[in-house]
């Protein structure tokens, strides 16, 4: 699947097995991040293209915050391509 980080234009593979953070920080870039299991939503972003999976049964958001798009990209896996924003991310 395809990632693109809306506001800094950048791109990067995930593979199905991997959490959105995990792929991001193989190609390159840092998200924000703290306990990388779904509660402390350090990482929390918008999706606005694309779906999700989740490794754990109920992530660290609210249905309305679901609803919205937001996503925990520490155990959000890409089902699709996905659009999110993440204007902390930075590259290392």
């Amino acid at each position: 699947m395809k990632i693109t980080l809306a506001g800094q234009g950048w791109t990067f593979e995930a593979a199905s097995s991997d959490t959105v953070l995990e792929a991001a920080e193989m190609a390159g870039v840092r998200l924000p991040s703290s306990c990388r299991n779904g509660t402390c939503r350090t990482c929390i972003c918008l999706s606005t293209s694309g779906a999700v999976r989740y490794k754990i049964e109920w992530p660290g958001l609210s249905l309305d915050e679901k609803r919205e798009g937001y996503i925990l990209p520490c155990v959000a896996m890409a089902a699709t391509d996905l659009v999110i924003e993440a204007p902390a991310a930075s590259q290392f």
